[in-house]
C-alpha cells in the first residue's frame, strides 16, 4: 500500500512540488505561540493525549492486551478488529497531521517528502523500549527515542556523513535495540 501511494503521488503531481501554499500551512509548521514553535505544541499535546488514552483509559488498556496477546485479549472479550482499526485510524490522522506539518515547515508539497520517516519511527519507538513483539512500551520511552534519533540523525549530518550510510547508521540501531531486547526478555 506504502509503494501504491507514493506511486498515486508522484502520478497526480507528475513529481512536481506545489507552492503557493495558505499561511495557515506555513504556520502550523514554522509558527510560534509565546516564541515556543507550533509543531513542538502539538508534539505535546498529541504525547499528552496518547498517554492520558493508554494509561488512564480502558481503550489503552485492551491495546496493550492485544499487543500482548491477541487471542487472549479476544477470549477475553475484547472486540479486536475494532480496537486495531480504531489504533489504525488515530495513527493515520496522527501522519496526516505530520504530513500537514512538514508541508508547512517547507513551505511546499514535495511528492518524496516524508521517504524514509517510517525507518525514523521505527527506530524511536524501538530506542525506547517498545518491544516488536506487542504488549510493551510507553510513550516517555517513545519520546526518549525519538530525542536519540534526532541527535543521531543531528550528529550524522553535521559530521557530513553520506546520507546512504546513515540509513546504514540506523537500520543497525535499530536492530542492535532489537537484540538488547530480546536478550533482556
Amino acid at each position: 500500500m506504502l509503494t501504491i501511494g507514493r506511486g498515486l503521488t508522484l502520478v497526480y503531481t507528475d513529481g512536481r512540488p506545489i507552492t503557493g501554499l495558505p499561511d495557515a500551512f506555513v504556520w502550523l509548521g514554522a509558527g510560534e505561540v509565546f516564541r515556543i514553535p507550533v509543531p513542538v505544541l502539538i508534539m505535546m499535546l498529541v504525547f499528552l493525549a496518547s498517554y492520558v488514552i493508554l494509561t488512564q483509559t480502558v481503550v489503552g488498556r485492551y491495546v496493550y492486551a492485544i499487543g500482548g496477546n491477541e487471542e487472549a485479549a479476544r477470549l477475553s472479550g475484547v472486540n479486536v478488529a475494532a480496537h486495531k482499526t480504531l489504533v489504525y485510524v488515530i495513527s493515520g490522522v496522527v501522519s496526516a497531521a505530520s504530513a500537514v506539518i512538514l508541508t508547512g515547515r517547507l513551505n511546499s508539497a514535495q511528492p518524496t517528502a516524508g521517504v524514509g520517516f517510517e525507518l525514523d519511527a521505527i527506530a524511536a519507538v524501538v530506542l525506547g523500549g517498545t518491544t516488536l513483539a506487542g504488549g510493551e512500551g510507553s510513550i516517555g520511552g517513545t519520546i526518549l527515542g525519538a530525542f536519540i534519533i534526532g541527535v543521531i540523525n543531528n550528529g550524522l549530518n553535521l559530521l557530513n556523513v553520506n546520507p546512504f550510510y546513515q540509513q546504514v547508521v540506523k537500520g543497525a540501531v535499530i536492530l542492535l535495540a532489537v537484540l538488547l531486547d530480546r536478550r533482556l526478555r
